[in-house]
């Protein structure tokens, strides 16, 4: 049988951290998935909400085990994913200031791949070949001038830990009604172009 060899497809990795289905954050990481999936990557969504995440113990497991969570949940799957794939785009509204209880959990739960990273001096990322890119996607209701300044230098730090590079965000404040987002003038047609521009 002939195997194909051709140009390997970008992996991407959208990870929804709203606990809530159909809103604005989903709406947008939606858009950003077809600007993706058009420039042919192979696209990948998780819902965190759906999952069963528990939150890191830090029981330090993960360093006698050489970088594996001993905690036996979803995010065994997730860690593969991160290691696995070669962009990523993270959506979270903005609850008290920060991401959402479960963005936060998955991003504490990556602990494990810090000791990777960091105690045992080895890649995150797999496919050596590719750089590895990120993007946070967020919204929040309020206007205030430092709505997403927190959770930015949480995402940031998580792509860090990661060897991801942070290359874009799309930050909509005042959206504080559900599906208030479709009444944004930019905010789909820019939350597409990051999809596209994450994968190019």
């Amino acid at each position: 049988m002939s195997q194909y060899t051709g140009p390997r497809k970008l992996k991407l990795l959208c990870i929804s951290g709203s606990p809530r289905r159909g809103g604005n954050t989903d709406r947008l990481l939606n858009e950003a998935v077809a600007g993706a999936a058009g420039r042919g990557a192979q696209v990948k969504q998780v819902i965190l909400a759906d999952l069963d995440t528990a939150p890191c113990q830090h029981c330090d497991g993960c360093i006698q085990t050489g970088g594996r969570c001993v905690i036996e949940d979803d995010m065994q799957e997730i860690h593969q994913d991160l290691r696995e794939f070669d962009r990523f785009i993270l959506a979270s509204p903005i609850f008290f200031m920060g991401v959402t209880a479960q963005a936060k959990t998955m991003i504490d739960r990556c602990q494990a791949l810090w000791v990777i990273k960091y105690l045992m001096k080895l890649p995150i990322g797999l496919n050596k070949d590719v750089p590895r890119k990120g993007a946070f996607i967020s919204v929040g209701g309020q206007n205030y001038s430092n709505l997403f300044q927190g959770s930015v230098a949480t995402v940031k730090s998580w792509f860090k830990a990661l060897d991801v590079d942070y290359t874009a965000d799309l930050l909509v404040p005042g959206i504080e009604n559900y599906n208030a987002i479709t009444n944004h003038p930019t905010a789909l047609k820019d939350a597409f172009t990051i999809g596209q521009q994450i994968v190019s």
